[in-house]
């Protein structure tokens, strides 16, 4: 055993196929479970409230913890951070905002058409359009088309897609950002995002960002919706394809309505579960065809 070990040290040893996917997957489980949480400040504060404690908390929290003044970007890094810190905080507020206005469910089923555009203009094979047709079906299955779709808030959808748009460029610019060592374009990219949402959130919520409860709360959502999972994201993003990446988040109203289900006891028709499942199906297969190109 000690000569193995050191003919093939650890270092060298090539990494898992489907460790990326698994820590993208760590991402979205907290991500959820903070959204789930973030629901109960929006009477308190509202959406640009709760924007202003996740993004502003999570900004303090990682500037202190990555401490990434120790090494400032280049000239070139600088606009790519610019693009991907205000997508970033851009779609913190569109999607909350949205949340307010329609279901979650249905904000976050809008919102992942972002990624799936990005899937969609980066693939080069076949297969990868079938596993795309795949999560859009099973997106088409989770919209209420066909029960009272007409009595969603227009203003509402219009926020949901607007998040979507900033989700695509969050995975193209957070790509090219990807490349900064030590986590700093995730704590640059949110201190740029904390520059306009903490005001929006001050000026509409005032000292009720102050009550004590409200600031125990918001720590949590931002640490569970946004420091550990960009910094996770960072990490997937390192070791995916944007198209990649962008089909393998395509799962959030999976995982959203799993968490949703442990922790708000909502519970999902059989339509929306074969919806779920078509997602999964793609994810897998996208997953799978990643990893067979990379034996190849």
């Amino acid at each position: 055993m000690a000569n193995a070990s050191i003919e093939t040290p650890a270092a060298t040893r090539p990494e898992p196929a489907a460790l990326p996917l698994l820590i993208l997957l760590a991402s979205l489980l907290s991500q959820y479970v903070g959204a789930a949480s973030a629901k109960s400040l929006f009477p308190l504060v509202g959406a640009e409230g709760v924007t202003a404690l996740r993004v502003g908390l999570s900004a303090l929290m990682l500037m202190a913890i990555l401490r990434p003044w120790r090494s400032l970007p280049g000239r070139g890094d600088l606009r790519n951070l610019l693009v991907y810190g205000v997508t970033l905080g851009a779609m913190n507020l569109s999607i909350y905002r949205a949340m307010e206005l329609i279901p979650i469910g249905i904000a976050i089923a809008i919102e992942v058409t972002g990624p799936l555009a990005v899937a969609l203009l980066g693939s080069r094979r076949l297969k990868d359009f079938l596993w795309i047709t795949c999560a859009a079906a099973g997106l088409a299955l989770l919209l209420p088309l066909r029960e009272a779709s007409a009595a969603l808030d227009p203003v509402g959808v219009a926020y949901a897609a607007a998040a979507a748009f900033c989700w695509a460029l969050y995975i193209v610019f957070g790509k090219r950002a990807s490349s900064l060592p030590g986590g700093q374009a995730v704590a640059w990219g949110m201190l740029v995002a904390a520059s306009f949402t903490v005001p929006l959130g001050i000026a509409h919520a005032g000292t009720g960002l102050l009550v004590p409860a409200v600031l125990l709360t918001g720590l949590a959502v931002a640490v569970l919706s946004s420091m550990v999972p960009y910094l996770l994201e960072m990490m997937a993003l390192r070791r995916l394809p944007s198209p990649v990446f962008g089909l393998a988040v395509s799962a959030s109203p999976a995982v959203a309505a799993l968490i949703g289900f442990l922790m708000l006891g909502e519970r999902l028709s059989a339509v929306q579960w074969a919806a779920i499942a078509c997602i999964m199906v793609a994810s897998a297969g996208s997953a799978l065809g990643k990893g067979r190109r990379g034996t190849a």
